[in-house]
């Protein structure tokens, strides 16, 4: 299959365009983070609440990471109804919901605002604009609509950071440094790109059809990995899962060493910034488990948050690849449009 079969299979499966808005990632993000959000620095929290279900609720694990490895304060991933038993107003929620319309988002803040909380929400508009518009212990910021939101995650995430930043609450980036990771980021995926790329992803995607994917990263990239693994569920109709080193080591190893294995394909996340025990026990994996089809990508950058974007955008395309392969429509949800019309029946 070459790039003319690949270009003929997204003009007759792609009918949402999910290539073309993955084309527009680092577009989408650059305008995003260097939008001013009209929040004062605030960083006197006892840590942040992020909601957010799907591709909305994805930006939340990856501030959780950034917190975790340079934050001075704890981020808690909630993608639930209301809100957890410990949470009090001394706790920022940043909810997402890409629609505003988002059921267990809309909960969850509606539990917040009615506790004396502060909520920062970011939508394109919906039931959760109407509710912060109404009150005065919420802000919303705006993201474009009109797009499925898992290929909305510049707009999201970028618009994610600078709320952090504008709030104190992560480490920022001067206009310089988020240029450079840009341009490295906009190299990437045109060599991804099933159009016009290196033929790498379309390469994967035929290697790993029709096989279960298990994902492995180390912790700081796992909220890559679970994006991957959404993004394969979503957009490839494709089963797959996350684990994390060194935590997979101790459980889920074992079976990759097992002779069923040999269904399944085992794609690795690296970097340079991994800790030296967890690229010991990385290697040791890639050299060792030899029953599956087994993949390694390196996520380049030089620091966490590009080596995040690099892994998040760079497996988008994989899984629109995967997408083709497989001859299903990487913009169809139909059983989550099912679910929905079936809950709008139930009170």
């Amino acid at each position: 299959m070459g790039e003319s079969d690949m270009a003929s299979l997204l003009a007759e499966l792609d009918t949402g365009d999910m290539a073309g808005f993955t084309r527009s990632f680092a577009d989408d993000l650059e305008a995003a983070m260097a939008a001013e959000v009209g929040i004062e620095a605030d960083s006197d929290w006892s840590g942040v609440l992020c909601l957010g279900m799907g591709g909305s609720g994805a930006g939340g694990r990856f501030l959780k990471a950034l917190a975790d490895a340079e934050g001075g304060l704890p981020f808690v991933v909630w993608s639930d109804y209301g809100l957890p038993s410990w949470w009090g107003p001394d706790w920022l929620v940043l909810a997402t919901s890409h629609s505003g319309n988002t059921e267990e988002t809309l909960d969850g803040v509606r539990d917040a605002l009615e506790s004396g909380g502060t909520v920062v929400g970011v939508s394109s508009g919906g039931k959760l604009s109407e509710m912060l518009d109404g009150s005065d212990d919420g802000i919303l910021l705006t993201v474009p609509g009109g797009q499925m939101p898992r290929s909305a995650f510049g707009h999201i995430f970028g618009t994610q950071l600078a709320a952090c930043w504008a709030l104190g609450l992560l480490p920022t980036l001067d206009e310089a440094e988020r240029g450079a990771i840009l341009e490295r980021l906009r190299a990437a995926s045109s060599d991804a790109d099933p159009i016009g790329g290196d033929d790498m992803t379309e390469t994967m995607a035929k290697s790993i059809q029709g096989r279960e994917v298990g994902i492995v990263a180390p912790t700081e990239l796992g909220p890559a990995a679970y994006r991957f693994t959404s993004q394969l569920n979503e957009n490839s109709a494709t089963f797959a899962h996350p684990a994390e080193v060194p935590e997979m080591n101790h459980n889920e190893i074992v079976a990759w060493s097992a002779e069923g294995a040999s269904s399944r394909a085992l794609i690795a996340f690296t970097s340079d910034g991994m800790h030296p025990r967890a690229q010991a026990r990385m290697e040791w994996m890639l050299d060792n488990i030899e029953n599956a089809v087994v993949w390694r990508i390196e996520c380049e950058g030089t620091s966490l948050l590009e080596r995040l974007l690099y892994a998040a955008h760079v497996t988008d395309w994989v899984s629109i690849a995967l997408a083709l392969v497989n001859g299903v429509n990487p913009s169809d949800m139909a059983a989550i449009d099912s679910l929905k019309a079936h809950l709008a029946t139930v009170q």
